[in-house]
């Protein structure tokens, strides 16, 4: 509610506890996002939505105003506060200041490099907690402090709201010539001057993990569950398989790298982590994502007869081949042989938005698998 996502529809109390619960019965954190830059006429309520999450339980809560941490601490001050990468953090001291105030982790800002974080790790203790970005979309401001939303269309990106406007299409106007605008392009479609590439570290878990950085964080805001589930889980696996072998990880880089492609992703840079960033790390020519897979729907439950119940996201018809997406990675390509509504009526296709529809496929998912379709 006052996190940096308020165009998402955000949860109820009573889904939020649902979830919470659900996570902790799989044995999994859950962590909520309270980093807006807050306001006189937020906090009663901030005060409010904190007596309700105390309720709830969630693991820890994202902070990055100091007024907002304060009456976290007051209110529910059994829940880990983690530091915000809205709060710049890109010094050591700025950790210690937050590990006095009680901060468990602390979200670095993504303009450090791998050196830099590695020296903080050298000075702070073993307790204080370093979480780092090391996937999905940049920002053109400083961690995320960006203006240009606000100025532009009113929408301010620090409370949630951002329309993006570093993913627009700009001209020049050269001050003695009002109203003749001067195109700056770098081929036919123009130039998008401010639109970075996504940051991809998976190739770089090494290194990651040498600077002491305890927790990978993955960009995923308003994002659909196709891009955190793929996403989430190639980093697992590349990380579980450095720990078990190098040469295993080193062996597997050109799958890791495939999966996290069938997600919607802009081109892909490491960011500041290995210096500052040069004109490769922007994409001037467009600002489009490149989408191989099309997202249709989560596995919700399996009736007795074997149809999948799903609430469709995107339509696909009887007689496609699409692919079940496991948690272990196990995926499998499967037919769609017969789909029917929710009413038991037979189907060809299911053309309506968040349908609720049965499908049968020629091998029967589990519960929660995604399933997913190249768009190739």
């Amino acid at each position: 509610m006052y996190g940096l996502r308020a165009k998402a529809k955000n949860f109820s109390a009573e889904d939020m506890k649902e979830g919470v619960d659900f996570a902790h019965e799989h044995g999994k954190r859950v962590f909520v996002t309270a980093n807006i830059t807050a306001h006189n006429k937020d906090m009663d309520g901030i005060r409010r939505y904190f007596g309700e999450l105390k309720e709830i339980g969630p693991d820890a809560l994202i902070i990055s105003d100091p007024g907002v941490f304060d009456i976290a601490r007051e209110v529910c001050p059994e829940i880990e506060i983690h530091i915000s990468t809205q709060s710049n953090n890109v010094n050591y001291g700025t950790y210690l200041f937050w590990q006095r105030m009680g901060a468990k982790r602390v979200v670095s800002a993504r303009e450090l490099s791998i050196k830099e974080i590695k020296d903080i790790r050298a000075h702070i203790p073993d307790d204080l907690e370093i979480e780092t970005f090391v996937h999905g979309a940049m920002c053109i401001s400083y961690s995320g402090r960006c203006l240009l939303s606000n100025y532009f269309t009113g929408r301010d990106a620090n409370l949630g709201a951002c329309t993006h406007p570093c993913r627009w299409k700009y001209y020049i106007m050269e001050e003695n010539r009002p109203g003749e605008y001067l195109p700056v392009e770098e081929n036919e479609r123009g130039t998008y001057i401010f639109n970075s590439k996504d940051l991809c570290m998976i190739e770089h878990i090494p290194d990651l993990v040498d600077a002491g950085i305890d927790s990978f964080k993955i960009e995923g805001r308003m994002k659909t569950a196709l891009y955190v589930a793929d996403v989430a889980r190639t980093y697992r696996q590349a990380i579980d398989d450095y720990f078990t072998s190098p040469e295993l990880y080193e062996s597997r880089k050109d799958y890791y790298m495939d999966e996290i492609s069938k997600c919607t992703y802009r081109q892909y840079t490491t960011g500041f982590f290995y210096g500052k960033p040069t004109h490769e790390g922007q994409i001037y020519d467009n600002n489009t994502y490149v989408r191989k897979y099309t997202y249709l729907g989560i596995v919700g439950g399996i009736t007795e007869d074997g149809y999948a119940v799903m609430e469709q996201r995107n339509k696909f018809c009887v007689g496609d081949e699409v692919e079940i997406m496991k948690p272990d990675g196990s995926d499998c390509h499967v037919k769609v042989l017969a789909m029917r509504d929710d009413k038991g009526e037979a189907m060809e296709s299911c053309p309506h938005p968040q349908q609720m529809i049965q499908v049968r496929f020629s091998e029967t998912p589990d519960l929660m698998n995604l399933i997913r379709v190249s768009c190739e």
